[in-house]
């Protein structure tokens, strides 16, 4: 007598929100928390680059360039908020370099046969960045309160807010990158393109103080736009729709790229 053998191929159950948890979360954001390298260079080196260039301009005013009265808005609190932003983008972009890490190591392929749906795998990355991100732009505004940067609550919180949520540009960036480049290329290549466009995008000078050239070709940088939409409840400038041009811009292109990379991975299981 034969039995009939057990059906297979049965779809599994695909648990809430694709297998997105909060114990799922907290690992990732552990491990994050757990690579000092990471956090050298997105919280403690964005500090000593604003206590190098920003301590000695905690009194000069970003508009006559003299010495202002305590609490008036002063150069040091722009380099402060431009280099918070450059924190937040570095830890955005790390959670590329975490993807790459998992395909190299066959986890993410791995991962791929469990029900955990790929897209809340990548938004656990997405959010781990931003937690590392959040760390980095309090921990330079920390600085600068203690240096004695005084600034109405309202722009601490609008220009905080703005680098911390508009490095979400760059953590596309960094998934896109993470899914083209192999993982032992990945920050190699990050590391010095970010430098490169928080230069020319106005966040180590700024652009007005370039020339017209430089200037020109600053406003097409990612970093650009970001920068100057956190910098603006500081400076009191009109609003930049061109700024907001060049965020929706970088991000759709980033995004797109992250997207069709994302597939192209996937489409190999």
């Amino acid at each position: 007598m034969t039995t009939a053998l057990p059906a297979t191929g049965r779809a599994r159950n695909v648990p809430p929100f694709g297998g997105l948890n909060p114990t799922l979360l907290g690992i990732e954001i552990k491990r994050r928390f757990r690579n000092r390298r990471t956090l050298f260079f997105t919280v403690a080196f964005p500090i000593v680059m604003f206590l190098a260039f920003g301590l000695q301009f905690r009194d000069t005013s970003i508009e006559t360039g003299r010495t202002v009265a305590q609490g008036a808005p002063s150069v040091a609190a722009f380099i402060m908020i431009s280099m918070a932003v450059y924190g937040a983008m570095m830890a955005s972009t790390s959670a590329g370099g975490a993807v790459a890490i998992e395909r190299q190591l066959g986890w993410s392929r791995q991962l791929r046969l469990t029900p955990l749906h790929p897209v809340a795998n990548i938004f656990v990355k997405i959010l781990g960045g931003l937690s590392i991100g959040l760390l980095a732009v309090l921990a330079t505004f920390a600085t600068g309160l203690a240096i004695g940067v005084r600034l109405p609550v309202q722009v601490w919180i609008v220009a905080g807010t703005a680098a911390w949520l508009g490095s979400l540009v760059f953590t596309a960036m960094g998934l896109m990158v993470g899914y083209l480049v192999p993982s032992e290329n990945v920050m190699q290549f990050m590391g010095p393109a970010l430098a490169f466009l928080a230069f020319f995008g106005g966040l180590f000078r700024p652009l007005d103080t370039m020339a017209k050239p430089l200037q020109h070709i600053g406003v097409w940088t990612p970093t650009y736009g970001l920068g100057e939409i956190a910098r603006s409840p500081l400076t009191g400038d009109a609003f930049n729709w061109l700024a907001v041009g060049n965020v929706i811009l970088w991000l759709a292109v980033f995004g797109i790229g992250a997207a069709l990379a994302f597939r192209r991975d996937t489409q190999r299981v």
